[in-house]
C-alpha cells in the first residue's frame, strides 16, 4: 500500500507541475554541429564570446550546449528556443546579417572554417515535458541525450507512458528532467520519434539510477501493460530504438 501511495503522489505532483504553466508553444531546435579537424575549441571559442551573444541579440534564447564525452566527430549539440518557426527564421537571417557575426566569423577562420557539418532538427515540446528553461546546479551534472524511435504506430502510447507513468519514476530514482520533445517536420520523425534530455550526478550515477528504475514493480507494471495494449515493444526492436548519448555542459552553457 506504501508504494502504491508513493507512486500515486509522485505521478500527482509531476501532474500538477505540468499544468500549472500555460502550454509551451515555442519552436526549439536541435542543432548538432560536426567542427572540422582540430576546430572544436575554436568553434567553442567564437561561441563563449560571440555567437551566444548574438543568439540572444536576435531573439533565440539559449537553452544549453553540450559535447558528448565520447566525441570522435568532434560534435557540439545545443538547443534555442525560438517564439515560433517564422520567428526562427526571421532570427536566422537576421543573425546570419548582422555585421558583429560576419566579423567574428571572418575573424576566427583566418586559418580555416571551423565547421564541418550541421545538423538542425526543429522540435515542439512534450505536453508533460516541465518547464524547459536554463538551469545550473551547484554540483557538476552530466547529461544524457535519449532519443527513442517508437514502433510502428506507438508513438501515442510512448508518449502515454511517459507521461503517467516515466517521468515520475525518473524522478524517484533520482533522474532530473531537462527537456522533452517531438520532431516538427514527418521528414525528421514528426510520426516516431521522442527525445529528451535529463541530468545525472555523474555517469555512474546514471547507471544505477536506471537499474533501480528498471527494477522497480511499478516500473515493470507499467511497462507490461502498455506493450500488452499495443501488441508488442513501444520502441523499434526493444531497446535498439533507445539510443543514448553522454554529454558534458560547455564552460558557456545556459544549463550545467
Amino acid at each position: 500500500m506504501k508504494r502504491i501511495l508513493t507512486a500515486l503522489l509522485l505521478t500527482l505532483m509531476t501532474t500538477l507541475s505540468l499544468h500549472a504553466a500555460a502550454p509551451d508553444t515555442r519552436a526549439y531546435e536541435l542543432r548538432v554541429y560536426y567542427a572540422a579537424p582540430g576546430k572544436l575549441d575554436d568553434l567553442n571559442k567564437r561561441f563563449r564570446d560571440h555567437t551566444g551573444k548574438l543568439f540572444e541579440k536576435h531573439g533565440m534564447v539559449n537553452i544549453g550546449y553540450w559535447v558528448p564525452q565520447e566525441n570522435p566527430d568532434r560534435k557540439l549539440i545545443y538547443i534555442i528556443a525560438h517564439a515560433s518557426r517564422a520567428a526562427a527564421k526571421k532570427s536566422w537571417t537576421d543573425f546570419m546579417a548582422d555585421p558583429d557575426w560576419k566579423a567574428a566569423q571572418k575573424a576566427s577562420e583566418v586559418n580555416g572554417g571551423l565547421v564541418a557539418k550541421v545538423d538542425s532538427t526543429f522540435l515542439t515540446a512534450a505536453d508533460y515535458s516541465p518547464a524547459i528553461k536554463p538551469a545550473s546546479a551547484k554540483e557538476n551534472r552530466v547529461f544524457e541525450l535519449r532519443t527513442y524511435t517508437a514502433s510502428k504506430g506507438n508513438l501515442a502510447a510512448l508518449n502515454d507512458r511517459f507521461r503517467h507513468h516515466t517521468l515520475a519514476l525518473f524522478t524517484k530514482h533520482g533522474m532530473e528532467h531537462v527537456g522533452y520533445w517531438t520532431p516538427l517536420e514527418a521528414r525528421q520523425g514528426a510520426d516516431h520519434t521522442l527525445l529528451y534530455i535529463i541530468a545525472h550526478q555523474s555517469k555512474a550515477a546514471a547507471e544505477a539510477s536506471f537499474k533501480s528504475f528498471r527494477a522497480d514493480p511499478d516500473w515493470i507494471a507499467a511497462k507490461e501493460a502498455s506493450e500488452k495494449k499495443a501488441g508488442g515493444p513501444l520502441t523499434e526492436g526493444g531497446m535498439a530504438g533507445v539510443k543514448s548519448v553522454f554529454m558534458n555542459p560547455t564552460d558557456y552553457s545556459q544549463t550545467k
